[in-house]
């Protein structure tokens, strides 16, 4: 497939304890089938939504034990260039980029403020096969207690352009490329407790959002917030039963008008 532009989320994957549980969760909740996992690569299993590859799941490496997360990949041209940048700007590169067979050359790194996120330099693998459909990733936002330097690291790494949305009640800005918002920034306030860290929240578009809560909690998964109509479809936020946070966003449904956005 075409290669995904650089600063644009390319793919998405997490580690659990419990891959068969993760694997009848999501498979249940988001409607995803896994191909069998790869024992060269640590046990990766890929997981797809109409035979096409949209996120992977994998056991923890020993020692990274502990609480699920979803993992987000930026892509890049050249990830050794992009670990540089990141450095520079104030960010922290927690794994220097390294080559995944011929798949492609993969990083991890944190943003000031905490939040981690993948850089991917796409090979035979370039990233998510289907994007902006029920069982694939749509979206994803940035959540920061430092959201200035947010503002200043990303734009620096990655060739965005930042706007702002005209609301006195929340902090949001997006990160754009010339195709339109690439990832959203939220500046985390008091509304979240001081041991929730920094993350990026991932979601995924299902046919219908009310129907895919109810089958997250009756699989254990903890409603954060919502489910809330927006102009851009009714969404739920929600921790799975192995603590990894994303949500689920029905597109079709809208309600009320788009907020503007400015130039910052």
């Amino acid at each position: 497939m075409t290669a995904f532009t650089e600063g644009s989320p390319c793919w998405a994957d997490a580690m659990f304890s419990d891959v068969e549980g993760a694997k009848a969760f999501y498979g249940e909740v988001l409607g995803w089938t896994f191909a069998e996992a790869s024992s060269e690569y640590g046990g990766y299993t890929q997981a797809y939504s109409d035979g096409k590859a949209v996120a992977a799941v994998v056991p923890p490496m020993p020692g990274q034990e502990g609480q699920s997360a979803w993992c987000l990949y930026i892509s890049s041209p050249d990830a050794a260039a992009t670990a540089r940048k990141i450095t520079a700007a104030g960010g922290q590169v927690l794994m220097e980029p390294m080559q995944v067979g011929d798949f492609g050359t993969m990083a991890i790194a944190a943003a000031p403020g905490g939040a981690v996120f993948g850089v991917w330099q796409g090979g035979a693998h370039q990233g998510f096969e289907k994007v902006n459909e029920p069982g694939a990733f749509c979206w994803a936002e940035v959540f920061t207690r430092e959201p200035e330097k947010a503002d200043a690291f990303f734009p620096a790494v990655f060739p965005y352009g930042v706007k702002t949305m005209a609301d006195e009640h929340v902090d949001f800005r997006t990160y754009n490329l010339p195709g339109g918002p690439a990832l959203g920034r939220m500046g985390m306030g008091e509304e979240f407790p001081p041991e929730v860290p920094a993350y990026v929240n991932v979601y995924f578009a299902v046919p219908d959002c009310d129907t895919a809560l109810e089958k997250a909690q009756k699989l254990g998964a903890t409603l954060q917030f919502g489910p809330m109509s927006s102009p851009f479809g009714r969404f739920a936020a929600l921790t799975d039963p192995q603590g990894a946070n994303f949500s689920v966003i029905d597109l079709a449904t809208v309600e009320g008008e788009m907020p503007d956005l400015t130039d910052v």
